[in-house]
Order: structure tokens, then C-alpha cells, then sequence
């Protein structure tokens, strides 16, 4: 929850985009000491077999290509980054993550950062101090600031995710009203973002969510979200020609594409180029840029504008191609994309197994939180890829993820609290006395 809260603090705008550590990161490290310490000290196994490899198998990938990066410090700084986003991280909230009250704990405390950090992105848009679009400083950023567009979109939506599924879980009917009413005041600061990717993937986590809550109350609950959008939409006059001109476009990304799109395809095709000269272990980590210039078409455009919400008008180099299964392929080669998108597999597999065990009893929440967050995740990672000081919530996110699908506690009753002192439950779920 710390991790959580800690960004809820303001970026400086000269760190935005530079891919430094921020004080969520060093909260991050703590976590996976203390993991370190309490698995120490218990002298127990944490992790069960299966956990062990499905966690384990992206560090063969990461670290053949930390081996072949251009330099030995690229090497090494994106060898632990990655381990921090897909492997320690995740690994610690399994094995920190006591029962299902502390899981519903970490998801209302993502909402309430989501409350938080959209908020501040209505008044932004409303007062004109966000981050430039289209020439007017509408763009709601949140604390992330110009040089992360995408923070505030990423944070809102998992806030948007887990709150439906907290509205369509077995809780009483209070909690499943707030989260509801979450859930659809949250929609406002999303569509503010003006981020397509992130639209895209909530609509379909959200529809897979309801799909898999069942068909009754996925129609209830639709009802609702569309009564509330008539409301908002024609009571409130939410919807201005900017916001009306950004979700028309998302069908233009092949007929009249922006230059944004244009960019992006153009490093689509630069990192699949990438790929094929070093097909098997990619081109090294953090390599990305040095090989971008040699790869890419006279298209791209190499830099966008980025200003206001506090920062001073500059040009953002592009230094990635906006999608994370080409990044890997392009850095990482066939070895690296196997091993991480196998590992995101087996999470989804394995959750929705649990799920149709769950269906409609105890434990559905958590089923629809993880599953809708890992749906939402793999579906924008083909808009987007790592980077900015929202990533690292992005590991507590896998790491909820790995909890549903890999720990024995996810499908077992509460823990008392006397009996889950540090060190005295293992992953499978056994609890020492």
C-alpha cells in the first residue's frame, strides 16, 4: 500500500521521462527485502514449484539479453529494472500477501489512487493547467506530469478495473455500491486523458469482466454505466469537440493516421527490423535507441512535443516503440518474448481456472480483479510498454495477478491473524503452528 500511495506524489518535470528511480521504486526495493527477511527468518520454502517457474522463466530472456546490451551499464540497469517490474516484485506480493482481505485491501487502495490522481486530472482539464493537446493544456496527467501522458490514464484505468470488479463480486450491497459509483466516477478522468490505448483496454477488461461475472449482472450492471453515461454526456455536457475528435480517430489509424500513429507504426516496424538481425537473443537490452535511427523510415519524427501541467515546452525523444511485445522482440529476440509472454500466459490460464472454480462464491472479486487486471494489461501493452514513474505500480499489479493464480491462500478461507505471523505461512497456502 505504501508503494501505492507514493504515487500519489508530484514528478518533478525534468524527471518524467528519464527512466530514474523515484521514492515508489525505493519502496518497491524495501518490500522484496523484507520478503527476503521474513523467508529467511521462517527457513521455509516460498514459493511452490510451480510458482518458482512460472515467475522464474522471463529471467532466462532478461538475462541473455542484459548480456548482449551495447554497453555493460545499459546491460545492467535494464536487467534489474525489468527483474523489478516482472520477477522480485511480484514474487514478494505473493509471498507478503496473507489472504483475501489483504488482496481487497491493495485493490481499494489502487482505487483510491485512481480517486486521487482523477480528480486532480478533472480540475486540470477544467482550469486549463494539464498537460498541452491539440494546443490547449487540456490533457489530464495527474501528478505524472506532461513527459508520462500515460500515468494518469494507467493508474485510473486499473482504478476503473478493480472497482467493477468489486461492484460485481459477493460483498454487501454497500460495498458493492461504492465500488460501482467508483467505478463510473472514474470513467470522467479516463476520457480526459485523451489516451486511445488506454480506453481500448479497459473497455475490453471491463467486458471481459462482465462476461465472466455472468450474464445477469453483467446486464444490470450495464444498465447502469449506460444511464450514467446519458446523464453525464447530456446533463453535464461532458463530451467536448476535442474528446469527440479524439475517439473518431481511433478508426483513422490506417485511413488518415496523426503523426503520433504515424510515429508509432514507424517504430513498430524499426524494432520487427531489430528482430530480424539478431533473431534469437535480440539486440540487447536498453538498446532500443542506439539501433532506432539505423532501422527506422524517414517517417518518424524522432521527438514529440511535450508541455504544461508545470513544465516548460520541450521535445521528448522517441526512445521506444510504444509496444511492449515488439520491444521485447526487438531487444530481447524470440528467447526473451517467449519466455515473458509465457509467464503472462500461465497467469491467465491459471486465473481463470481458479476463477471457474470460484464463480459466483467467496474469492470471485479477487478472480475478476486479477483476471480483469491482466486482461487490461495484455491488451495495452500493445499500445505502450515500460517506462515513467508509473511502472512500478505496474508490478504490484502482476503481483496481485500472481497471487490469484499461483498462491494456496487465494482459495482458502481467511487466515486468523494470530496464526499469520511473519515467516509462518509458505505460497502453497500451509501455515506452520
Amino acid at each position: 500500500m505504501a508503494v501505492v500511495a507514493l504515487l500519489a506524489l508530484p514528478v518533478p518535470p525534468h524527471d518524467g521521462g528519464s527512466g530514474g528511480g523515484t521514492v515508489a521504486d525505493a519502496a518497491s526495493a524495501v518490500v522484496v527485502l523484507w520478503c527476503v527477511a521474513r523467508t529467511v527468518r521462517g527457513a521455509r520454502r516460498p514459493l511452490t514449484r510451480t510458482a518458482a517457474v512460472v515467475l522464474g522463466l522471463p529471467v532466462l530472456g532478461i538475462a541473455v539479453a542484459a548480456v548482449g546490451a551495447s554497453t555493460a551499464s545499459a546491460g545492467m540497469t535494464g536487467l534489474v529494472r525489468y527483474l523489478q517490474i516482472f520477477v522480485l516484485v511480484p514474487a514478494a506480493i505473493l509471498v507478503l500477501v496473507r489472504d483475501r482481505r489483504d488482496f481487497r485491501l491493495v485493490a481499494w487502495s489502487l482505487i483510491g489512487l485512481a480517486l486521487f490522481q482523477g480528480t486532480l486530472g478533472v480540475y486540470q482539464y477544467v482550469t486549463a493547467t494539464g498537460a498541452s493537446y491539440m494546443g490547449s493544456d487540456v490533457r489530464a496527467v495527474g501528478t505524472f506530469g506532461p513527459t508520462d501522458v500515460m500515468g494518469m490514464a494507467t493508474v485510473v484505468s486499473y482504478g476503473v478495473v478493480c472497482a467493477l470488479a468489486l461492484a460485481l463480486g459477493p460483498a454487501s450491497p454497500k460495498q458493492r455500491q461504492a465500488a460501482l459509483v467508483c467505478a463510473l466516477l472514474l470513467v470522467v478522468p479516463l476520457a480526459l486523458s485523451f489516451s486511445r490505448g488506454a480506453w481500448i483496454a479497459t473497455v475490453v477488461a471491463c467486458g471481459a469482466q462482465l462476461g465472466l461475472a455472468g450474464v445477469r449482472r453483467a446486464l444490470r450492471t450495464l444498465a447502469v454505466a449506460a444511464a450514467a453515461a446519458v446523464v453525464l454526456v447530456g446533463g453535464f455536457g461532458i463530451g467536448t469537440q476535442l474528446l469527440q475528435e479524439r475517439i473518431t480517430s481511433i478508426t483513422q489509424v490506417t485511413d488518415a493516421p496523426d503523426q503520433s500513429v504515424t510515429d508509432r507504426y514507424t517504430m513498430w516496424a524499426a524494432a520487427v527490423d531489430m528482430w530480424r538481425d539478431e533473431p534469437v537473443s535480440g539486440v540487447g537490452l536498453k538498446a532500443f535507441p542506439d539501433h532506432r535511427d539505423s532501422h527506422a523510415s524517414l517517417a518518424l519524427s524522432s521527438a514529440s512535443d511535450t508541455g504544461g501541467a508545470g513544465a516548460q515546452f520541450s521535445r521528448q525523444p522517441l526512445l521506444s516503440p510504444h509496444n511492449m511485445y515488439l520491444l521485447v522482440l526487438g531487444e530481447q529476440g524470440l528467447l526473451g518474448l517467449c519466455t515473458l509472454v509465457g509467464s503472462w500466459a500461465a497467469f491467465l490460464l491459471l486465473g481463470l481456472r481458479r476463477l471457474a472454480r470460484v464463480r459466483g462464491g467467496a474469492g470471485a472479486d479477487c478472480a475478476l480483479v486479477a483476471c480483469g487486471l491482466l486482461v487490461w494489461q495484455l491488451v495495452d501493452f500493445s499500445y505502450a510498454d515500460i517506462g515513467g514513474p508509473s511502472t512500478v505500480l505496474m508490478a504490484v499489479v502482476l503481483g496481485l495477478v500472481a497471487w490469484w493464480a499461483l498462491s494456496g491462500r487465494a482459495l482458502s478461507a481467511s487466515v486468523p491473524r494470530s496464526a499469520s505471523a511473519p515467516g509462518s505461512i509458505s505460497a502453497s497456502g500451509e501455515v506452520s503452528r
